[in-house]
């Protein structure tokens, strides 16, 4: 229906009766016209008469007096009054004048509450009157999207009309407003209507000049208001490049401040005015809130409490650090993902939880490495990585990690200095970081105890030291240089700082630190005479001579330009120089050059690729002709120690794409009679391939699925044919059994070949038969040996053909020792023949025995000592040895023990076993090591098999003792799950305190050194571990790693109650305050969460959190609980669900970071996950889901995991459903947390704008 301006209305602005009845008598007429209240229909006609036809006062009356009784809405009749007034404000300054006023009046109402049609025509209206979809490149979603965009583009429209009046130009990032720009053609007097006569009236000039900067003072008054700040908010977090611009105009304005010159008052208004704005990106609300909540949310901000008491001892605030690394130099797996990228992760994630500064930050990373050197003084001996990986960590991964810090610091700086101003806007914060890490390196002072160097590094820590004495003395300043340092040399202090400056973290500056260079070592005279460094004379260009290549493989390179030409050397050298660059690649340079090893690293792995030489044609590969240096690269990387550098380094992913086709070329090659022999000093096909196919294995575990996560870009093994065919015959193996020998197949010739090549080896003169039973047909598998064959030769075959054979090998002669034809002495030298002659086939030798146990079709063999190894001369020491170790850690279960029964252990296990101990424990042979110790400790977890086999290789390495039996005791786990609950429980209370004991839990400083050990292994007849070294060591043995979930929810749940219920007791001896007690009751909740969510995702990182998420926390809201004798105060059930949103956030943030930008991969599973978890909260908000825990726990749980994901990790909140976030803000809101539900929508992107909008009339 059409409104027509009503007749009476013009007489009635000729009479100049009062606007008010105009407003009443109009709002009668709304209703019989069948219009709706707000008319957009009269706010349209009103305002097109009021620009300019009708231009009284008395109009501008009826607007304030409709728009104040709701008869028209007040932004649609602004929005209506912008697009008309703002431009034609020169020929009509009084129009401007009361536009400003209503402006100022009505610029932050907003009722959404009229029909969907009204609204409808008000956000068509609006988005056509001022072009919102076309300035902002959105469309416009519902009004309270409409009322932000509305209010921002005011904003910008008034900054933009006064400096346009003041004579400025500028170029900001976006367009200006429409008012301004559609004026920009014209003189400053002439308005849009084509009036070109030059207005005289002084009056009216006057009101123009005023009307600019009565602009600013309305923005200023409208700024102030909170309710404004979260409008502009929103389009800071959602359009930052709208903001930025807003940010721009008013650095414009504060640096041409000449038009202000004459008026204080306006320069005091446009100092407001940038305040007001400045204050957005770091809006702090100010409604209000349960007091208890926001103190757990904002727990350790200016709170002395939470912070690290470094002088003391460390805080548990920081145990992730330390569970992180000591998990990490765990040679059981390898690194997928860089240890450098990790840290850097948990380096953001804890400051940001911990509500840190830079430098307790720093701190507390330097003293947890600190830490994890210092547990390897007294290490278990054994085929693990040591002290090298170690000091990785502390010299070369922690400086990269800071140095990513420190970069990403440097990136942030250029935007900043540009402009002015930022998203963040903070100068002070350019160079923050650098300085708390020299603040941080230089309390390191204060904890001698961890900076004792051990003893094969004491002579690298002395160097450092002398070095920074030389360049003291040598400097005109050296007097104020001597501080009054300890009377010893050097620690790990200077080798900390030495690694810092060679990576341009801190500079020679540190050495003028007080007290860094101990007196003694200045002032102690140097008589030594000065020796060479072999590395100066292998620069100068001396020849690799082998005493040479010696001193360089032992001394570490110092500098990327003698690391650079070895490289070349291993590239392009001579046939002898190449090998000889490439072990000296390998050697100290990689394990202690420190100070460059992530060069090293990288050199390394060019090294496994040689690039295709320049006019290399024809199908040889290019790889052939660098054998002899692949055979010592590969030899030199394979070490234990090695491949833990390189996976610390993050390049396993590198490597395995650098190995496969070394195996595919090598493993295809035909042997030549001279370049068979895989035990000769010269390297051989067999050897290389081999030594690559191993190294392969143990980098991907024998899981080819571990390749296809290992990097952004994977290497399919599709793409090697060879290696695919054996790939899928083994899997095909392992599930299911083979299929007899027949002489049609080509595979089968090739195994019979093979096997009559080992008989006869065996049964030649000479050689020990044992018990053997000669075969009537000639050979195990009764097929007749060729006459021409030579008894002592192997066939010359590929590498992947004889892989092929070995499963029908395999089952031919377990076969024949099983019928008793061949005896158990020729079946461990006929298998030791076989890993001679080509040692990649310990692989499927592996694979098919430990497939064989599995399938339990073979019958157990007597380890009596006769026809087996017999283990019964250490068995009773080794089972009691476990029992100790265990009860050590609070592990109290039975033991597998064979008792008075005989010791047997099945054929294949027997077989595998009696290999393993043929193999002597040289460097040479590390990399057999490395495949064979897991599986070996695979094929060990059988019910009385640990004991037994831990017992024979006891026997054989007496040095390797209490590894052995260290690492028999984790077999536990296999078999109990109250094992697993034990020393979890152990866990926490070596950390926390004791549960039954009334004062542990209120007066135990949380203990690092009690969870983790202050070394590996404490003296002893029989040396105990500590319980969390335990348990980092033994979680991969447990089948059912999903009940760690279960039982660490149930040891923070108990813990936090107990541990609310002790300091919020009356009685507490240590304090009286309410308040104090339960600040640190809190602060005991959250080392508890912290605790439980760093072995949580220790234990099974993303698949135990998704399941946490997912499973594991919704089941426990929904389960009733046995409660304990006595009531649980409410303090305690809110202490309850603030440790269990803790603990959630946390562990997500260690796997899927706080970032807004993540790996796709990691991105989209982070969303999936998150977005369930929140959908299960909604629904038992709306009421679909009923609950059996405590309504105050659930209320802190949703509260504060709301506040934390605010806080900590807002990028989250966008990958949520916006019906999800709407609902719990609805809920929160509900509980009168309108802070927290206004703080969740505001982040949540475009699509939860509107909600935002009608939320803030919260607000007063």
């Amino acid at each position: 229906m059409e409104f027509q301006f009503p007749v009476e209305l013009e007489e009635e602005l000729e009479r100049e009766a009062h606007p008010l009845a105009w407003a009443m008598k109009m709002g009668e007429g709304i209703g019989p016209r069948g219009l709706e209240m707000p008319s957009p229909e009269l706010a349209q006609l009103i305002v097109s008469h009021l620009c300019f036809r009708h231009n009284h006062p008395s109009l501008w009356k009826f607007l304030h007096h409709a728009m104040s009784s709701g008869l028209l809405s007040p932004i649609h009749v602004l929005s209506l009054l912008t697009s008309r007034v703002i431009p034609q404000r020169r020929s009509q300054p009084e129009a401007y004048r009361l536009y400003l006023e209503l402006l100022s009046r009505y610029a932050l109402s907003f009722d959404a509450s009229m029909t969907d049609s009204c609204k409808v025509k008000i956000i068509e209206s609006l988005d056509a009157e001022l072009q919102l979809s076309q300035t902002f490149g959105a469309q416009v979603l519902d009004l309270g999207h409409a009322f932000v965009l509305f209010f921002f583009s005011i904003v910008t429209s008034l900054i933009d009309s006064s400096l346009y009046d003041w004579g400025f130009r500028m170029t900001t990032v976006d367009k200006p407003s429409r008012a301004v720009a559609s004026m920009d053609h014209q003189h400053m007097d002439v308005d849009s209507s084509g009036n070109y006569q030059m207005e005289r009236n002084e009056h009216r000039q006057q009101m123009r000049q005023k009307n600019s900067f009565m602009a600013i003072e309305v923005l200023e008054r409208l700024t102030e208001s909170t309710k404004a700040i979260v409008l502009l908010r929103l389009v800071y977090l959602n359009m930052p490049e709208k903001f930025d611009g807003l940010l721009q105009r008013l650095q414009f304005l504060e640096g041409n401040n000449l038009a202000f010159s004459k008026s204080k008052s306006a320069r005091q208004f446009l100092a407001r005015l940038s305040g007001n704005i400045q204050k957005v990106p770091s809006l702090e609300y100010q409604l209000k809130k349960q007091q208890l909540i926001r103190m757990l949310v904002n727990l350790g901000s200016n709170n002395p409490v939470s912070r690290c008491n470094f002088g003391s001892g460390p805080s548990g605030c920081w145990v992730p650090f330390d569970i992180y690394m000591e998990s990490a130099v765990d040679g059981k797996q390898l690194l997928i993902k860089s240890a450098i990228v990790i840290l850097t992760e948990k380096i953001y994630t804890l400051k940001m939880f911990n509500r840190a500064s830079w430098q307790e930050t720093f701190l507390a990373l330097w003293l947890s490495a600190l830490r994890l050197v210092q547990r390897e003084r007294d290490p278990l001996e054994g085929p693990i990585p040591h002290l090298e990986a170690r000091l990785c960590v502390l010299l070369s991964i922690v400086p990269l990690a800071i140095a990513n810090v420190l970069e990403d610091e440097a990136k942030l700086h250029p935007s900043v200095q540009e402009s002015g101003y930022g998203n963040g806007m903070d100068r002070k914060g350019f160079g923050a970081r650098k300085l708390a890490l020299i603040s941080s390196l230089q309390l390191l002072g204060n904890f001698s105890g961890l900076l004792c160097p051990p003893a094969s590094i004491t002579t690298g820590a002395n160097n450092a030291a002398a070095k920074a004495a030389s360049f003291i003395s040598i400097s005109k300043n050296a007097k104020d240089g001597l501080g009054s340092g300890s009377p010893t040399g050097g620690n790990m202090m200077h080798l900390i700082v030495e690694a810092c400056i060679a990576r341009n973290l801190i500079d020679t500056s540190a050495y003028f630190w007080p007290g860094y260079v101990p007196s003694s070592v200045v002032s102690l005279p140097d008589t030594s005479p000065s020796q060479r460094s072999p590395w100066s004379t292998f620069m100068e260009g001396a020849p690799l001579t082998d005493s040479l290549i010696d001193l360089l493989f032992t001394t570490p390179a110092s500098s990327l330009a003698e690391i650079e030409r070895l490289y070349l050397i291993a590239l392009n050298g001579s046939l002898e120089e190449r090998p000889a660059a490439a072990k000296i690649l390998c050697g100290a340079s990689l394990s202690r050059g420190w100070n460059i090893q992530e060069h090293v690293v990288s050199f390394v792995v060019k090294l496994l690729s040689p690039p295709v030489p320049p006019g290399h044609t024809g199908p040889r590969s290019h790889l052939i002709d660098h054998m002899r240096m692949l055979s010592a690269i590969l030899f030199g990387a394979s070490s234990i120690d090695t491949v833990h550098i390189l996976s610390l380094h993050g390049v396993i992913p590198e490597v395995a794409a650098s190995l496969m086709p070394l195996c595919e070329t090598f493993g295809s090659l035909i042997p030549t009679s001279s370049n068979k022999s895989s035990t000769s000093d010269e390297p051989s096909i067999y050897m290389v391939f081999s030594s690559a196919f191993l190294f392969l294995l143990h980098e991907m575990g024998n899981s080819m699925k571990q390749l296809e996560l290992a990097s952004d870009k994977p290497i399919y093994i599709d793409y090697y044919p060879k290696l695919r065919a054996w790939y899928c015959q083994n899997r095909s193996c392992i599930a299911s059994t083979l299929p007899g020998l027949c002489g049609r197949n080509p595979v089968h010739q090739v195994a019979d070949k093979i096997l009559g090549m080992i008989y006869l080896k065996i049964t030649k003169p000479g050689a020990s038969s044992g018990n053997s039973l000669t075969p009537s047909s000639g050979n195990v598998c009764g097929s007749p040996v060729k006459s021409g064959e030579d008894a002592g030769q192997m066939p010359m075959l590929p590498a992947w053909e004889v892989l092929e054979a070995i499963p029908f090998i395999l089952e031919a002669i377990l076969t024949a020792c099983a019928h008793g034809r061949l005896s158990s002495k020729d079946l461990t030298t006929g298998l030791r023949d076989l890993v001679d002659f080509l040692p990649a086939s310990l692989a499927a030798i592996i694979s098919y025995l430990s497939a064989e146990v599995t399938r339990g079709i073979w019958k157990p063999v007597p380890m009596n000592g006769i026809d087996w190894p017999s283990p019964a001369a250490t068995l009773p020491s080794v089972e009691s040895e476990i029992k100790e170790i265990l009860a050590s850690v609070g592990v109290h279960v039975p033991i597998c023990s064979s008792g008075s029964s005989p010791l047997m252990l099945p054929l294949p296990v027997a077989a595998f076993v009696s290999l393993t101990l043929t193999f002597q424990l040289t460097k040479s042979l590390e990399y057999i090591h490395a495949v064979i110790g897991p599986a070996l400790e695979n094929c060990a977890s059988g019910y009385a098999w640990p004991t037994i086999i831990s017992s024979l290789w006891a026997q054989k390495v007496r040095r390797w003792h209490h590894f052995i039996v260290a690492s028999c005791s984790r077999s536990v786990f296999r078999q109990s799950k109250e094992a697993v609950a034990q020393i979890l429980r152990s866990c926490f209370t070596s950390f926390l305190g004791s549960l039954h004991n009334s004062n542990s839990l209120s007066t135990k400083q949380n203990n690092i050194n009690g969870l983790l050990g202050s070394q590996v292994l404490t003296p002893g007849v029989c040396p105990s571990l500590a319980p969390g070294f335990f348990y980092l060591r033994s979680y991969r043995m447990m089948p059912d790693i999903q009940r760690v979930n279960d039982v660490i929810i149930g040891l923070v749940s108990e813990y936090v109650q107990e541990s609310a219920a002790r300091w919020t007791s009356s009685d507490s001896p240590l304090l009286k305050s309410g308040q104090a007690s339960l600040s640190f009751a809190a602060v005991r909740a959250k080392e508890v969460a912290t605790l439980g969510a760093s072995l949580l995702c220790a234990s099974g990182g993303f698949q135990l959190v998704q399941e946490l998420y997912c499973e594991t926390v919704p089941t426990w809201f929904l389960s009733s609980k046995e409660e304990k004798p006595g009531r649980v105060s409410a303090v305690a059930r809110i202490l309850e669900g603030y440790a269990m949103s803790y603990m959630l956030m946390l562990s997500g943030s260690f796997v899927w970071g706080v970032e807004e930008k993540a790996r796709s991969c990691s991105f989209s599973r982070r969303g999936r996950i998150i977005g369930i978890h929140m959908d299960f909260l909604a629904r038992v908000l709306r009421g679909n889901i009923s609950l059996c825990c405590d309504p105050a726990t659930w209320k802190a749980y949703i509260s504060c995991l709301v506040g934390l994901i605010v806080s900590c990790a807002p990028a989250w909140i966008r990958q949520v459903k916006p019906e999800t976030l709407r609902t719990l803000a609805g809920g929160l809101k509900g509980w009168h947390e309108c802070e927290l539900a206004l703080s969740l929508l505001e982040r949540g992107g475009v699509s939860t704008i509107g909600s935002v909008a009608e939320l803030i009339n919260m607000f007063n």
